[in-house]
C-alpha cells in the first residue's frame, strides 16, 4: 500500500506591527474592514468636507407665513369681488339679436385691441410671434453672471421682461376700459364700463 503524504506544515510567524506591510493591512478578514453601507469605499477614503450653509432661507415659519398671507389676502378679495360684483347669468342665446359689444374674453383682448390698429397678419402672427421668440432669446441677449440668483445682478432681462409684461398689460387694460359700444374708443367715467366680468 502507498502512503499518503500530508501536505507540509504552513509555518505563520508574528509579524511585528510596527513593520505591517500594505499587503498585510489587507489581509484583516472582510467583517472587520470598515465599508459604507451604499458603496464598497472604505472610510478612511471618503474625504469629510464642511460645508458652510449658504443664503438660504428655512421653509417654516418663514415661507410658510408668507404663502400663507398671500393665500388669505387673495381669498379675502375673491370674497370682496363675490360679495359686490355683479356677476348675473345672461340669457339664452338668440341668433336674431346681435350681443352689444362683441368683446373676446380678457385673455385675448390685447390680441383684439391690436387687430383695431394693424393688420390681421401683423396683429395676428407676427406680433405674437415677435413676442414670443423675442421673450425665449431674452436669455442669450443678459450674457452677464448667468449663475446669478438676484434680480439686481440680472437688470437686463429684468427690463426686458418687463417691458413685454407692461406692454400686454396696458393693451389689455385700453381693450377693458376705453373699448365702447361698436368697438370704439370711449372714457369709461362718462359712458360706462363696457366690459363684463
Amino acid at each position: 500500500m502507498a502512503e499518503t503524504q500530508s501536505p507540509p506544515e504552513r509555518r505563520v510567524t508574528p509579524v511585528d506591527p510596527s513593520r505591517r506591510t500594505e499587503i498585510d493591512k489587507q489581509r484583516v478578514p472582510m467583517s472587520a474592514r470598515p465599508y459604507r453601507l451604499l458603496a464598497l469605499v472604505k472610510q478612511d477614503a471618503v474625504v469629510r468636507v464642511q460645508k458652510e450653509p449658504d443664503d438660504t432661507v428655512m421653509t417654516w415659519p418663514h415661507l410658510l407665513a408668507i404663502e400663507f398671507l398671500s393665500a388669505a389676502v387673495l381669498s379675502v378679495f375673491l370674497l370682496l369681488m363675490g360679495l359686490f360684483v355683479n356677476a348675473p347669468l345672461e340669457d339664452l342665446a338668440n341668433g336674431n339679436v346681435t350681443p352689444e359689444v362683441a368683446k373676446a374674453p380678457w385673455y385675448f383682448l390685447g390680441l383684439q385691441e391690436m387687430l383695431a390698429y394693424f393688420h390681421p397678419v401683423v396683429a395676428g402672427v407676427m406680433v405674437p410671434t415677435f413676442l414670443l421668440v423675442g421673450a425665449a432669446l431674452i436669455p442669450y441677449v443678459d450674457r452677464g453672471d448667468v449663475l446669478a440668483h438676484k434680480p439686481s445682478e440680472r437688470k437686463t432681462a429684468v427690463v426686458l421682461f418687463s417691458l413685454f409684461a407692461i406692454l400686454g398689460l396696458l393693451v389689455t387694460f385700453i381693450g377693458i376700459f376705453f373699448r365702447g359700444a361698436g368697438y370704439a374708443i370711449t372714457l369709461p367715467w362718462v359712458t360706462g364700463l363696457h366690459f363684463s366680468l
